[in-house]
């Protein structure tokens, strides 16, 4: 289960802190900077610009104050003009003060009554230049004090003294650093805005890549990672898609062998046992498992040379060094005993390092069956084939001692001999049929039929001879349930005439008198199925299997009394599988059998194939 990640310890918040703190940090260097030398220069260029005038008043002021035929009234005056003209919205106090230490002019109202007394500012005492920065009334201002000098300039006659308001420079500077910080904090507003998207943009796709190689690891590669622009992030996403195609492409080829190797060793017919180094089993397959009838919880981790019970006669070295063959006989119940040839190999590295074993279980048995199955087929043809000739050769001993003069046994011999005759042809026959399919030599002529129509074509013939037994004193009926549908298929029809005449003769043979015959023909999931179903004796449930195998017969006495070979399903069962079909009986003692052919079939949306 993936950890939940916090907001403040995801990769988002640290680009956008550490995107904000490098902005607040360089807008605060920026902002000091900016604010000191604008409340420098702001300052400097006040004082540059009120120095100069404070000279120009006091130059003006001395050539007037110089003048020794001027009225003193007339000089007051004149200076009041000049320093009523002198005064800005910045100037908060001037003084003109005479080389005696009179206020000759001053600005103001409060001051106008110091003007005709004695000066009480030190400043002005000593007539000498000043510019200084001070504070009045909690507020900052500049004092400029200016000497008057006379028109000759070498004698100070007086001086002015001029008090501005400096603070406005400083509250605009302030106002101005406000309006700064104002757009500062707005533009951080901002720039966590752009830092937060430009931080997902970047991790967006780091986390499509994350969440992409969680469900790698899942095995799911379904999905990919979705590639923005061309940067290096777009460049990293698709080199990890391709890396994704590659990892899907080789987990799927490894699946694939490993897929292929479990489905041959499951479906091997012979078992394998693979050790390790030691000789433990760590694989086996199921036909193994069955061989040997063990389970796998038994087995994994088990010694090899115990599992065979070969521990006495054979060493884990002795089988690497002589790979021999091994023949081990299982004892399955008192009278089956299953005998299995084991073949070792040894497994190795590239580097030629003997990282385990090998064993696989041949059963032999099977080769022992069917030698004996062999034989007993040679016994049945001889025994089947000697029965109908020694019939043959009694009647024509018989015959050849005189019997062919008697007029009404001859006649009887002859056709005894023929019937036999006739049977053993019959039987070579089927023998042959059975040959060229098991060689493969019998070729199907395939043609599109209906498949109704040929079965009723079938039925029709035995309705007339259900029609000649019922003379001869035996009744039955035969009953057709068809589909309404037409079904067209592809098979060969002199051999599907032949299957149905087996199923239907043996029908006829094993029915009682008054039996019905039920033959059905439906359609389900692209098959035809035909059932052809008696109300016979039966089959007994241990016989069902066997019944499709070449001479067998459930009454042998009986079947051999009317006349068969024990080949008709045998030959019934081979022309169905040519045909990619299936047949089966279903049957119970007493109630009759139901045998069913299962033939392939593609239904046609053109259903122009009937004939006129």
């Amino acid at each position: 289960m993936r950890k939940k990640i916090h907001f403040w310890q995801s990769v988002n918040f640290k680009i956008a802190v550490a995107f904000i703190l490098l902005l607040l940090i360089s807008i605060e260097i920026i902002g000091n900077y900016f604010i000191k030398e604008l409340e420098d220069s702001s300052i400097t260029s006040f004082q540059e610009g009120l120095n100069p005038r404070v000279e120009q008043l006091a130059a003006s002021i001395g050539d007037e104050l110089s003048s020794p035929n001027q009225n003193a009234t007339e000089v007051n005056q004149y200076i009041q003009k000049q320093v009523n003209s002198f005064i800005t919205s910045d100037t908060l106090e001037i003084r003109v003060v005479d080389d005696r230490g009179i206020i000759r002019a001053a600005n103001g109202e409060n001051q106008q009554g110091s003007v005709g007394k004695k000066n009480d500012y030190k400043d002005l005492n000593d007539f000498t230049v000043k510019h200084y920065a001070s504070v009045s009334n909690g507020e900052r201002v500049w004092i400029n004090v200016q000497p008057i000098q006379n028109s000759t300039g070498d004698t100070i006659i007086g001086a002015v003294y001029v008090k501005s308001d400096i603070e406005r420079e400083y509250t605009e500077v302030s106002d101005i650093a406000f309006i700064f910080f104002t757009a500062s904090m707005i533009a951080a507003v901002i720039s966590v805005i752009v830092a937060i998207l430009i931080a997902r943009s970047i991790t967006k796709p780091i986390e499509e890549m994350r969440e992409q190689a969680v469900r790698i690891a899942r095995g799911d590669y379904s999905s990919k990672v979705t590639v923005h622009g061309r940067d290096e992030l777009s460049q990293l996403a698709e080199t990890f898609n391709q890396l994704s195609d590659r990892i899907e492409i080789t987990q799927e080829s490894m699946e694939a062998e490993r897929n292929r190797l479990n489905s041959v060793l499951a479906h091997m017919t012979d078992g394998v046992i693979a050790t390790d180094r030691r000789g433990k089993v760590i694989t086996i397959n199921d036909m193994a498992l069955n061989q040997l009838n063990i389970k796998i919880d038994e087995v994994i981790g088990y010694s090899i040379l115990k599992l065979l019970d070969i521990q006495e006669e054979y060493t884990l070295r002795k089988i690497l060094e002589e790979n021999p063959e091994i023949m081990i006989d299982l004892e399955n119940t008192p009278r089956e005993i299953t005998t299995l040839r084991v073949d070792f190999s040894m497994i190795r590295r590239e580097s030629g390092f003997i990282s385990g074993i090998v064993a696989v279980l041949h059963d032999v048995t099977e080769q022992a069956k069917t030698e004996r199955e062999r034989q007993e087929f040679v016994s049945n043809v001889s025994h089947e084939l000697r029965t109908p000739l020694t019939s043959m050769r009694s009647y024509l001993e018989a015959l050849n001692d005189g019997a062919w003069q008697d007029s009404e046994v001859a006649p009887n011999f002859i056709n005894v001999s023929l019937e036999e005759t006739n049977r053993m042809i019959r039987m070579i026959n089927d023998l042959l049929n059975l040959s060229r399919m098991d060689s493969g030599k019998t070729e199907l002529q395939l043609e599109f039929v209906n498949f109704n129509d040929l079965v009723n074509f079938v039925l029709d013939r035995f309705d007339m001879i259900a029609a000649d037994a019922k003379e001869e004193g035996k009744r039955y009926t035969i009953r057709r349930e068809f589909t309404k549908r037409p079904l067209w298929i592809e098979i060969d029809t002199d051999k599907m005439i032949q299957v149905i005449d087996n199923i239907m003769n043996n029908a006829l043979k094993y029915s009682p008198d008054g039996g019905v015959i039920t033959v059905r023909l439906v359609e389900t999931h692209n098959h035809v199925i035909l059932s052809i179903q008696d109300q016979g004796l039966g089959i007994p449930k241990k016989d069902l299997l066997k019944v499709f195998e070449r001479f067998y017969r459930v009454d042998k006495a009986r079947a051999r009394a009317q006349g068969g070979t024990g080949l008709g399903l045998a030959i019934t069962k081979e022309v169905i599988n040519a045909h990619g079909g299936r047949i089966w009986v279903e049957s119970q003692e007493g109630t009759g059998s139901t045998f069913i052919i299962s033939l392939p079939y593609e239904p046609y949306e053109d259903e122009g194939w009937d004939v006129e």
